[in-house]
């Protein structure tokens, strides 16, 4: 397992990337390519709750019976897995609607940054007041990036530690997750500075939470790596990506684009899953 430490480290690097990927998206993307990032998004989604279900799960169950016996042991998964979804829903509790980086974007602010030039084009933003309130719910939905990418980092590294080809699954669906949360943090920013650099760099920072949960994951985590510490942690990462698919993909997904669209990639998400389970 050590042998994948590199490999573990650097697809959750990639996954972090994708939120300043977003930044550009926001920047650059037509009105009609929002209809692929909700297939996307379903597509993540799709992912996430196959994985969620017909492997990690199983797997948490089956380290968690090895260390607790065959009778505790589902249970202690049964309790980590609603741990997960708990933890996430506190997390959101915890950060206010409109810096919310789970919250989508009005179509109009969505516009100004496809639209060309800068501080022509913040002549709705006139007090210096409302730029500073722009500029805090940018560096808030920054740090509300950051704080849910942490446990995304953990989870995405210690699944490609135990199992290379179930990490390079969840940090697909994470990074495609990641990609509308970069666009929430560049919005506001850009609103109040008018400098796209600017926004970029705040977007690309918040990503850095997740390499960040993989040096902790690295460092704290992977010396007390035993059986029952692994069931816990798959059993958790499980509640935490079924709660992002249902509470903060899919409906992000339907603001996006039509609903049958978001129903395909969601569909095709578990298909793709699902075979390449089996190939590999």
């Amino acid at each position: 397992m050590e042998g994948n430490v590199l490999f573990a480290f650097t697809l959750t690097l990639l996954a972090g990337l994708a939120t300043g990927l977003g930044s550009i998206i926001a920047f650059f993307a037509r009105s009609n390519q929002y209809r692929f990032l909700a297939f996307g998004l379903g597509l993540s989604a799709g992912v996430m709750i196959y994985i969620s279900f017909v492997e990690i799960l199983p797997e948490a169950e089956e380290s968690l019976v090895l260390a607790w016996g065959e009778n505790l042991g589902p249970w202690v998964g049964l309790v980590a897995f609603f741990a997960g979804i708990g933890l996430t829903a506190l997390i959101d509790r915890l950060v206010p609607h409109a810096e919310n980086p789970h919250e989508v974007r009005p179509e109009e602010d969505l516009d100004v940054l496809k639209r060309e030039g800068d501080i022509k084009e913040l002549k709705a933003v006139k007090e210096d007041g409302e730029k500073a309130s722009l500029m805090r719910t940018g560096l808030f939905t920054a740090g509300a990036i950051a704080v849910h990418n942490f446990p995304e980092g953990i989870a995405t590294f210690v699944a490609a530690m135990v199992d290379p080809a179930l990490g390079v699954s969840i940090a697909i669906a994470i990074a495609i997750h990641n990609i509308p949360e970069g666009v929430s943090v560049s919005v506001p920013i850009y609103f109040a500075t008018g400098d796209r650099k600017k926004a970029f760099l705040y977007s690309f920072l918040s990503g850095m939470a997740e390499p960040a949960g993989a040096l902790l994951a690295y460092f704290i985590l992977l010396p007390f790596l035993t059986e029952a510490v692994m069931g816990l942690v798959f059993a958790g990462i499980a509640g935490i990506m079924v709660y992002i698919s249902f509470d903060e993909l899919l409906p992000m997904a339907r603001e996006y684009g039509e609903g049958h669209t978001v129903i395909t990639g969601l569909v095709i998400g578990m298909a793709v899953m699902g075979m390449s389970l089996l190939l590999l």
